[in-house]
């Protein structure tokens, strides 16, 4: 007895023992993150490997290129804008004072990058750099294994930079009466200084130490309001010079963030995607507010916040398709936060219009259409709270009636607009004929289809926002408009078509290569064969129009397989947008993401189910080239967070999700409110990609599709999947997802 007890205890040690290693080996969620992922770009711009907190106002990333080039511009403090260049830069350097630059470049080696950290060794000039980082404040920790002076150079391209004898404090100018403050700390005091200014720009401040300088260590903040509070932002967040408290908290804030997503199973590679993907949907919009104030650059003054954080840099035509839907489930009070501040900057522009394109440095109003109006009704719909539909709506309102719908604009609407709302289309110039009017934009054009498109969408949405308060005319009024994508509908060819202002397609016509530098006269960044999906509120109706779901799946089946019909060269010098094909479905441009799921609404999901493995296997891989795109703050991540969970928001402002297919045996949500939803896959393995049959909450589930109600209290949904389709399941007219309108087979 003596003898089994003590084997028992023994196997119950090693057992223990086993756990704990396993325990303390166990990734956390932010180690499977590659922030080199797609840093490599297909054609266009690649993502970039930044160094940030979740949606906190300070970036960076190493000032090159690109990935590939052998040199990097200094060291980066501050990235004020995605894609932008560092305002401030910080230069090491050891060598003859003569040699000295504004910026030096380097070269390097043995680069490592995190979320949350950065080091890299500058090879020639042999120091080792590490960085981490707060929200308004980072800290560098510079090692020289030279004996020769150190010299620090610090630099703001458009600006002014002074040394008080314990800090350099400046400013970077930017765009719009918009400026950048940063106050930065060495740990060890320079023994002289010195500033300089090359031609009006570069000022640049030379703090010089003696020979055998070993570690150097400097802390900053950085303010959009002054430099004082750039003051006030570092002593908040970094009381000293701990570098390693600093990385330690980082990593804590980080994986708090990417844990309210849970995943088990799945394959390393996938998890890391997954990961990563959801890393980059909080890179925006960020948080601009320092001890509750802020400066907005729509109206170039600084307010106070009122205990509500102000949000800015959102590409809102790339991240209302999902990265705002994403947000609504996992980060509702920031959804809150974030429409809220869309509407102060409606209310502190000169015209009272819903933005499109926040920046830090106001509203660029890229692209066509204003997507944003979707943001507001799909977080309403879907019961975020606070928010003010009947503030919201006079400026989601005027952005359709009172600006004009030319792409890239900000003027008010004129003739193509009063052309729009009579004849419900924008009219297409026919070939050489010339441009007259001047709220078009020189190299955007008319993008008359997908203006016409996009624009019914958001009538569609400003009529549910007009219905959740009751203003019948108005419901009435823009319901009847989201159906003007009807009016280009050419039903001799199945395509969405451009006419003249005189009611005339315009022939003849070449969907796969229209018009212009990325087919702009006619469509926008894409071709006819990605806009003739562009229909994302009323699939019902776009079926009815292909003539009923037999139509619609041989043309959808048809969009992934029709050939370029020339040359790569040729098809994408004109449309270098139009990347990640699959035929002439584009992976790398988000009009297409959803259409992978609208076989969903015409009887097949299983093609859904098919086609989403397919294209996450072969466009979205754990390496350098692993994402087909630009990925636009988040816009196309969030479509890859979405389908590898299994499910997708087809049509923001509707609160419903379309089933697709798992990429792991369970995940698991935490909701903003305390409750969780998981989505479990049973015999799930990379053969077994196929819904065989499904539960919601327990109840036998046979639609492709579940509502916000189904899950907003928490839920579980079961899929048994299998190896081989069910054509079966999910099939029935009856259980096809919601639209506006029904259809009839």
């Amino acid at each position: 007895m003596k003898r089994t007890c003590l084997f028992l205890i023994s196997m119950l040690l090693i057992a223990s023992n086993a756990l704990f290693s396993q325990q303390k080996t166990a990734k956390a969620p932010v180690d499977y993150v590659n922030p080199y992922m797609g840093n490599i770009s297909h054609l266009l711009v690649p993502t970039y490997p930044t160094v940030h907190l979740p949606n906190s106002m300070l970036r960076v990333y190493p000032e090159r290129g690109d990935y590939t080039s052998d040199m990097l511009n200094g060291l980066p403090l501050v990235v004020t804008s995605h894609r932008g260049s560092s305002a401030f830069n910080l230069s090491p350097f050891q060598g003859s004072e003569n040699d000295i630059r504004p910026v030096i470049s380097y070269s390097y080696d043995q680069e490592k990058i995190k979320p949350y950290e950065y080091s890299v060794y500058l090879d020639e000039q042999q120091i080792s750099v590490n960085y981490a980082l707060s929200h308004q404040s980072g800290i560098y920790e510079l090692q020289f294994d030279r004996n020769d002076p150190v010299y620090l150079i610090l630099n703001s391209r458009r600006g002014k930079l002074e040394w008080d004898g314990k800090a350099v404090s400046g400013y970077q100018q930017l765009n719009n009466n918009t400026k950048v403050f940063l106050y930065l700390e060495p740990e060890l005091l320079p023994h002289d200084t010195k500033t300089n200014n090359v031609n009006g720009n570069n000022m640049h401040v030379v703090l010089t130490y003696s020979s055998n300088t070993k570690t150097i260590k400097l802390r900053y903040g950085i303010s959009f309001i002054d430099a004082a509070q750039a003051k006030k932002n570092l002593y908040r967040e970094i009381p000293d010079f701990n570098i390693s408290r600093v990385t330690e908290q980082g990593k804590a804030i980080w994986n708090k963030a990417l844990g309210k997503i849970q995943i088990d199973g799945g394959s390393n590679d996938d998890k890391e995607v997954f990961y990563t993907s959801l890393y980059r949907t909080f890179e925006r919009p960020v948080c601009i507010s320092e001890d509750s104030r802020y400066f907005s650059a729509f109206d170039g003054k600084i307010h106070e916040d009122n205990g509500i954080p102000f949000y800015t840099d959102d590409w809102i035509w790339d991240t209302y398709r999902a990265t705002h839907p994403l947000r609504v489930l996992i980060e509702p009070e920031m959804e809150s936060e974030i429409i809220n501040s869309f509407l102060r900057m409606s209310e502190q522009m000169s015209n009272f219009w819903w933005p499109t394109f926040p920046e830090i440095t106001g509203d660029s109003r890229r692209m066509n259409s204003n997507h944003g109006i979707a943001t507001v009704i799909d977080a309403y719909r879907k019961g975020v709270k606070n928010i003010n539909l009947k503030k919201i709506y006079p400026a989601t309102k005027n952005a359709i009636m009172a600006k004009t719908l030319a792409p890239w604009s900000s003027a008010p609407s004129g003739e193509l607009d009063a052309f729009y709302h009579e004849k419900g289309y924008v009219p297409a110039l026919k070939e050489g004929e010339s441009e007259t009017i001047p709220e078009v934009h020189g190299f955007e054009k008319r993008q008359p289809v997908a203006v016409t498109l996009g624009t019914s969408y958001d009538e569609w949405c400003l009529a549910q926002i007009a219905k959740e308060l009751g203003y019948t005319e108005d419901y009435n009024y823009f319901l009847k408009k989201s159906f003007n994508y009807r009016n280009l509908y050419n039903k001799e060819t199945g395509f969405f078509h451009p006419k003249d202002k005189d009611g005339k397609f315009i022939e003849p016509f070449d969907y796969s290569f229209p018009g212009g530098m990325g087919a702009r006269e006619y469509y926008g960044e894409n071709n006819g064969w990605v806009y003739r999906w562009d229909v994302q509120h009323n699939v019902a109706d776009l079926i009815s129009l292909m003539g009923g779901c037999k139509g619609f799946v041989n043309n959808l089946d048809q969009t992934f397989r029709e050939s370029l019909g020339r040359s790569k060269y040729d098809f994408y010098a004109k449309l270098p947008d139009h990347t990640g094909n699959v035929g002439q479905f584009s992976m790398a441009n988000e009009p297409s993401l959803h259409i992978p799921y609208l076989y969903n609404y015409a009887g097949q999901p299983w093609k859904t189910q098919k086609r989403i493995h397919k294209l996450i296997d072969e466009w979205f891989r754990n390496d350098l080239m692993g994402v087909p795109g630009d990925e636009d703050g988040g816009g196309m991540s969030a479509f890859v967070v979405f389908s590898q969970m299994g499910f997708y928001p087809v049509t923001p402002g509707s609160p419903t999700y379309n089933i697709g297919s798992p990429f792991f045996n369970k995940i698991t949500l935490q909701l903003g409110n305390g409750k969780t939803f998981k989505v479990i896959a049973k015999n799930f393995s990379e053969e077994n990609k196929y819904i065989q049959s499904a539960k919601l909450n327990g109840k036998v589930w046979n639609k492709p599709w579940f509502s916000h109600d189904d899950i907003r209290r928490g839920g579980i949904l079961e899929l048994t999947m299998g190896k081989k389709a069910n054509t079966q399941w999910g099939s029935a007219p009856e259980d096809a997802p919601p639209s506006e309108s029904k259809v009839s087979k």
